[in-house]
């Protein structure tokens, strides 16, 4: 009986470690965490180009409400999140000398319109992409992807998206995210889509899981109609976290993005749709 019931144990064990191809010719086998021996990008050759905001930084683009970027200069070209509509996503991406056929990766922060809203008129542009969403998406979602052809890797925990870049894997309870994280050299870069599950529990678990400083946050903070204190608090909790460099847009309301600008000064990045940052931008 005891023999019986060790057996069962480890077979459970065994089934709960998840194994994660990362396009090499070794798969990394995790048990909900990240190998510690984690990949880098090397900050020099990162560029990140915001494609879909309700802030304007460029003239000539178009703005929306959502979300998206693209990343560019590590193992593949990732587009986090996809903004509220196709047409201003892929209008912003053709002035901007992005084209579709050229990203590797889709990253879906959560099933929110204002992020998921441009991905099917993006996969008629380009399927031949792999879609990192949340487990916990809509099962008619994620059918409706692999119907144009896309390839869906089904995220719960964290795990490593190509080398160097990996997700936080699942967060929150009534709403479930996930958000990005570039593993630089100099440091980390978490991307959000909302921060439903709380901007501070995000940085915090970017930094645990990789045991690094972070040298930016960027994208949605989920802060507007906060008061001023509660803005302060976060600011506050960033400083103690050790946050370098701060990208507050979408969701994170005007009055965040004013107070993070006057503690942070020049360390204050002004993300809107066209602004485009790079490894020398960060390097301060």
């Amino acid at each position: 009986m005891v023999m019986c019931k060790m057996l069962i144990f480890i077979g459970i064990m065994l089934i709960s470690c998840v194994s994660y191809s990362f396009g090499t010719d070794e798969n990394v086998t995790t048990c909900g965490g990240i190998d510690m021996q984690a990949s880098e990008v090397l900050l020099k050759n990162l560029k990140i180009t915001v494609v879909y905001d309700n802030y304007l930084y460029k003239e000539g683009l178009r703005t929306g409400w959502g979300f998206s970027c693209v990343i560019e200069g590590a193992e593949k070209n990732i587009l986090f999140d996809t903004g509220g509509d196709a047409p201003t996503l892929l209008y912003n991406m053709e002035k901007l000398g992005i084209h579709p056929e050229n990203i590797d990766i889709i990253v879906l922060s959560h099933i929110h319109g204002d992020h998921v809203g441009g991905l099917f008129g993006f996969l008629r542009e380009n399927s031949n992409v792999t879609v990192h969403l949340l487990k916990s998406f809509d099962k008619r979602f994620k059918e409706d992807v692999r119907s144009l052809g896309a390839k869906v890797v089904e995220i719960h925990e964290p795990a490593e998206i190509c080398k160097g870049v990996y997700t936080t894997g699942e967060m929150g309870f009534w709403i479930k995210e996930q958000s990005l994280i570039v593993n630089t050299d100099k440091g980390l870069i978490v991307i959000t889509g909302c921060a439903h599950p709380g901007i501070v529990n995000i940085v915090a678990k970017a930094k645990d899981l990789l045991g690094k400083d972070v040298l930016l946050v960027m994208g949605g903070f989920h802060l507007m109609g906060k008061s001023r204190n509660e803005i302060r608090k976060i600011i506050n909790d960033f400083k103690k976290l050790g946050v370098r460099y701060v990208g507050a847009s979408h969701c994170s309301g005007d009055t965040t993005r004013k107070m993070f600008e006057d503690e942070y000064k020049e360390y204050f990045i002004n993300v809107g749709v066209g602004r485009i940052i790079k490894g020398d931008d960060l390097e301060n």
